[in-house]
């Protein structure tokens, strides 16, 4: 082995080794619950809590992460023009990215609540309803305040990453397209979205992985509630592990879900085209 190669690789070990013992070990410990017992994969398979969990799963991820895609690019767009304060109001854009979760998702279950709740306040001075709703007390109601908080807290990240992805694209294009007479809509259309679509596969696939282990978020705001129809499989796989302290079934839920946000986000990646044609 070189020697150019030899000292990044001495000076990596250290925190390789940390990575070892903090990450690899616990996961090697999780696949060697999950994978013990082969009668575990059949009871997860005749489980309709984990079918439902992961339903619940799919429908949160895929709604916030949706959303969150659409609101990140236009913040994107209109932090990336120049105005006056610009470099304040990207400081302030990151702010809720910043903040604790566990903060945040307390602060949105009292604004849903449906007793004192900024929410309701708002709606019934504007006349949109006739009485306070209990946002968090109804199945479909319930996932949708959790999709809200969840969009206002990580539509920053969103944003930030395609931010850095228009700081990427050549004013040069703009031009020429101008000088064809392109318009505002031609271009974002032919140059700005087919440039940044490789950068909204990597926020969207960073996202739908997180958004698939949400935890702490439905933890404070729901606890699962109400009957289930708010339970992540983090959630499912949690309340297996340390409140039921089945072991193995906890471990083989959790190897369950990160096989199957494995297997979708490598399926996002091949449907997305390489615009260099790699």
């Amino acid at each position: 082995m070189k020697r150019g190669v030899r000292e990044p690789l001495a000076l990596l070990a250290p925190a390789g080794l940390l990575l070892a013992a903090v990450v690899a070990v616990p996961i090697a410990r999780v696949v060697q619950l999950g994978t013990g017992d082969l009668d575990l994969g059949a009871r997860l398979v005749a489980d309709g809590r984990w079918w439902g969990s992961l339903r619940n799963t799919l429908a949160f991820a895929g709604l916030s992460v949706g959303i969150e895609l659409v609101l990140g690019l236009a913040v994107a767009l209109l932090l990336h023009r120049r105005f006056p304060a610009r470099g304040a109001l990207r400081a302030v854009a990151v702010l809720p990215w910043a903040l604790p979760t566990a903060i945040l998702a307390l602060a949105w279950a009292w604004i849903f609540n449906d007793a004192f709740g900024v929410a309701n306040d708002l709606l019934l001075r504007a006349g949109w309803i006739a009485e306070p709703v209990a946002w968090l007390a109804h199945p479909g109601t319930a996932l949708a305040a959790l999709v809200v908080a969840d969009v206002w807290k990580t539509t920053p990240f969103v944003a930030l990453l395609a931010l850095a992805g228009l700081q990427q694209v050549p004013d040069e294009l703009y031009e020429a397209a101008r000088v064809d007479g392109s318009g505002a809509t031609g271009s974002f259309l032919r140059i700005t979205l087919p440039l940044l679509a490789p950068v909204l596969v990597v926020a969207a696939i960073f996202r739908f992985v997180q958004a698939f282990g949400a935890f702490d978020l439905v933890y404070v705001m729901t606890g699962g509630g109400p009957g289930g129809s708010t339970e992540l499989v983090s959630l499912y796989a949690y309340q297996a592990y340390f409140r039921y302290l089945d072991f193995a079934y906890g471990s083989t839920l959790a190897l369950a879900a990160a096989f199957v946000v494995a297997l979708l986000a490598a399926t996002a990646r091949r449907l997305v085209p390489d615009p260099e044609g790699r």
